[in-house]
C-alpha cells in the first residue's frame, strides 16, 4: 500500500513538475523559429569599434531570443570586399551587412541620403531626424526599390578632416591632390580641384606610403590611431565637414526580413538602434585620448581654412542641385532633410552652442583639469 501510495504521489509529482517546467519556459523559445543568418560587414576586425557594431547587434539578439536568432559577423574580405556588403545582402550572398550607404553610392546617390550628406547634420541632429523626423522611413522607401531595408546602427560623431602629406592653406593647395575619400563627397571635393579615389580602409596606409595617394580620410582619432597614418601623412586636418555625422547602416534582404515573425523585426529594430547610440558614446570615450596620443606621435593638428571650407558649402550645394534634377529618390531624400536642418542650427546656438562654448574656455584656461591634493 505504500509502495501503491508512493508511485501515486510520484506520479502526480512527476506531471505537476513537467507542467510548471513547460509553464516556465520562457514563451519566445517555445513560439519563435530557429533563424540563422550572416552578416558581411565593411570593416576589418582591426577597428573593434565601427566593425563591433555588427557584433554588438548579434550578441544582443541572440541575448533577447535566448539563442533562437543568431548572426555570425564577418570582417570585410572574408566573403565579400568591404565595399561590396550592402550588395551581397541585396542579392541575397548574405542575409545582412553593417556599412555605411554611401559606399553605394556610384549605383545611385539616393544610397548615401541615409549615410551623410556634406554640411547637413551632427550625429545627434541626425538621430534626431531619423527617429522622430521619418528619417528611416524615408531612407527604406528608397530602399525597397532595389530589395533592402535598413535602420541605424552607429555613428562617429563628426569625423577628422584627413591626412595630408603636404599642408593645404588654400584652394591653390587642393588641386590636383590625389585623395583617398567615400561616396558623394567625392563628387563635392572634385569640385575644388581634387582627384578623389574611393579605397577600402586597409588599402589606405600603403597607398599613402608609396605616394600612390597624396591624402586620406578616414573616421577620427581612435580608428585613425589604429592605422598609423601620422606616420607617412602627419598633416592631420578637421572638421570632415563631409561627415558631421555619418550612420553606419544595418541593411537587410528585404525578402528575408519579410519572412521574419513581427517580435523577430520589434528585436531588431531595438537592438540596431542601442547599438546606434553605443557606438557614438564609445568614439566620444575613445576619441579625446586617441587625439592626444596621435600628437604626442607626431600628427600636426591643422584645421581648413575658410576660403576651403566656403568653397565646400557652395561646391556641396551645387552637387545637390545637380542631383536633385537628375534623380528623384535623392530629391525626395535630401529635401525631407533640409525642412530639419535650419531649424536645428537655428535652435542648436543658443543653449547647447553656448554652454559647449563657455565650457570650452574655461578648458582652455585651465579650471577644467583636476586640482592636486
Amino acid at each position: 500500500m505504500h509502495r501503491r501510495s508512493f508511485l501515486k504521489t510520484a506520479s502526480v509529482g512527476g506531471a505537476a513538475a513537467a507542467v510548471g517546467s513547460a509553464l516556465a519556459a520562457p514563451a519566445i523559445a517555445q513560439e519563435s523559429p530557429t533563424i540563422n543568418w550572416r552578416l558581411a560587414s565593411s570593416f576589418p576586425k582591426s577597428l573593434d569599434t565601427i566593425y563591433g557594431g555588427g557584433e554588438e547587434i548579434s550578441t544582443r539578439l541572440k541575448e533577447a531570443t535566448d539563442g533562437k536568432f543568431t548572426i555570425q559577423v564577418f570582417a570585410a574580405g572574408e566573403i565579400v570586399p568591404g565595399l561590396d556588403a550592402i550588395n551581397a545582402a541585396r542579392d541575397g550572398t548574405v542575409e545582412s551587412a553593417h556599412s555605411v550607404g554611401y559606399y553605394n553610392w556610384g549605383k545611385d546617390p539616393a544610397y548615401a541620403c541615409g549615410a551623410d550628406l556634406p554640411f547637413t547634420f551632427s550625429a545627434r541632429a541626425k538621430a534626431a531626424y531619423n527617429y522622430q523626423g521619418g528619417g528611416i522611413d524615408q531612407y527604406n522607401q528608397f530602399l525597397e526599390t532595389v530589395g533592402l531595408v535598413s535602420f541605424p546602427a552607429g555613428n562617429t560623431g563628426v569625423q577628422m578632416g584627413g591626412w595630408f602629406r603636404k599642408e593645404v592653406n588654400t584652394l591653390a593647395d587642393m588641386q590636383g591632390v590625389k585623395m583617398r575619400i567615400s561616396g558623394l563627397a567625392g563628387r563635392v571635393v572634385e569640385k575644388l580641384g581634387v582627384v578623389p579615389q574611393q579605397i577600402a580602409g586597409g588599402d589606405i596606409y600603403p597607398s599613402l606610403e608609396k605616394g600612390t595617394i597624396d591624402a586620406a580620410e578616414w573616421v577620427g582619432p581612435y580608428d585613425d590611431n589604429k592605422l598609423g597614418f601620422q606616420k607617412v601623412a602627419p598633416y592631420y586636418y578637421y572638421p570632415g565637414f563631409w561627415e558631421g555625422g555619418p550612420t553606419v547602416s544595418f541593411f537587410v534582404n528585404k525578402a528575408k526580413y519579410d519572412e521574419l515573425p513581427e517580435n523577430y523585426k520589434s528585436l531588431l529594430r531595438t537592438c540596431c538602434q542601442a547599438t546606434d547610440q553605443n557606438m557614438l558614446a564609445k568614439y566620444d570615450f575613445k576619441n579625446p585620448t586617441a587625439l592626444k596620443e596621435l600628437a604626442a606621435s607626431g600628427a600636426q593638428l591643422r584645421s581648413y581654412s575658410e576660403e576651403i571650407m566656403n568653397a565646400a558649402f557652395t561646391a556641396a550645394h551645387e552637387v545637390y542641385a545637380e542631383l536633385s534634377g537628375e534623380n528623384e529618390h535623392f530629391k525626395r531624400q535630401y529635401e525631407a532633410q533640409l525642412q530639419f536642418r535650419d531649424d536645428w542650427y537655428l535652435y542648436n546656438q543658443t543653449a547647447e552652442y553656448t554652454f559647449d562654448t563657455f565650457m570650452m574656455i574655461q578648458q582652455r584656461n585651465g579650471k577644467l583639469a583636476p586640482t592636486q591634493g
